[in-house]
């Protein structure tokens, strides 16, 4: 194990002062369930999950001081999930390197998503703890640099206003702008979308909230600028 470990600090590209940490973050805990005497990794998981929570808010936060709560908050949601986690482990081969108890190795434990998200978020507290918060955040700002682009991505894919302003660009159109109004009483409002380009109405929606209705709305409109 001890060689194995260093292995996989090269692959982190971070070197442990105190590299039992990264063993335990490698402990699953079906593995100390039949070894007594040992800490599984769970501890850890917890402390990496904080950490990269705050990473990926506050790169985003700082990276893209133009989109708000919403926009912020639906980027997270797609970097900091055990899919998007799980794929970060594979390319470090976390598998490898897990200890599983005989029932989740035979299982096929090494490829779990649940297993291998969570051993990397072990990875990250391991580091937290073995340095500080400082170098903590650069590790995993960089090894999640690759997730955090994808989110950009997935969510240019999924918001139809971005498409919608991208589009309009691309055929020289006006800018989209959104006239919003809304009906009922608080506790159950509706609100109503019109995108317009120039003088042009091109979409329209409804929704709970503004921005469910706005989203809509563009991508009405997005149907319709594509099919003239």
């Amino acid at each position: 194990m001890p060689e194995s470990l260093e292995n996989l600090s090269a692959k982190i590209e971070y070197e442990f002062s105190n590299i039992a940490l990264l063993e335990t973050a490698m402990r699953h805990s079906s593995w100390t369930a039949e070894n007594e005497g040992f800490e599984s990794n769970e501890r850890l998981e917890f402390l990496g999950d904080s950490l990269i929570g705050f990473v990926v808010a506050d790169v985003m936060f700082r990276r893209h001081p133009d989109f708000d709560e919403g926009k912020l908050t639906d980027l997270r949601k797609i970097v900091v999930n055990s899919t998007a986690l799980s794929r970060e482990a594979i390319k470090l081969g976390l598998g490898e390197y897990v200890m599983l108890g005989r029932g989740e190795e035979a299982g096929g434990g090494r490829t779990k998503t649940s297993i291998l998200a969570n051993a990397l978020e072990a990875v990250f507290g391991a580091v937290y703890l073995d340095s500080d918060s400082q170098r903590a955040y650069e590790v995993a700002a960089r090894l999640l640099t690759d997730s955090i682009d994808e989110a950009l991505t997935a969510l240019k894919q999924l918001d139809a206003k971005s498409q919608l302003q991208e589009l309009s660009a691309r055929l020289e159109r006006p800018m989209p702008e959104y006239r919003v109004s809304d009906e009922g009483p608080d506790h159950a409002k509706m609100f109503f979308a019109e995108v317009f380009l120039g003088d042009e109405m091109l979409g329209s929606g409804s929704g709970r909230s503004k921005k469910a209705a706005e989203e809509q709305a563009a991508q009405q409109a997005c149907a319709n600028l594509q099919s003239t």
